[in-house]
């Protein structure tokens, strides 16, 4: 799967989530890796959740990970703190920010 193919499926399965419980603002970056390398963000800003594929740099919390490893958070058959443990997943920024994105999965 290419990097538009996924970033469809992402923006497709999160884009109904509610995000009526997150206060202020959140922006998380998603870093890929692997066949469907690239980058796009996941924004809540006003109770309202954007995801676009683009590099934010004003964001809170950029998170590194395998489209594999995305793919199985996804499907809830992946921990993050589990593959953050085990070097699979970086975070650069706020880590109780990046915990945040345990809420859209």
């Amino acid at each position: 799967m290419n990097y538009q193919e996924f970033f469809s499926m992402v923006r497709d399965r999160f884009i109904a989530t509610d995000v009526s419980g997150v206060e202020g603002k959140l922006a998380i970056q998603i870093n890929l890796t692997g066949e469907a390398a690239g980058a796009f963000y996941i924004e809540v800003k006003d109770k309202k959740l954007s995801i676009e594929p683009y590099t934010y740099n004003d964001r809170d919390v950029a998170i590194t990970v395998s489209d594999a490893n995305f793919l199985k958070l996804m499907e809830r058959k992946a921990d993050p703190v589990l593959l953050f443990t085990m070097g699979k997943l970086r975070v650069e920024g706020d880590l109780g920010k990046a915990l945040e994105l345990k809420r859209f999965l």
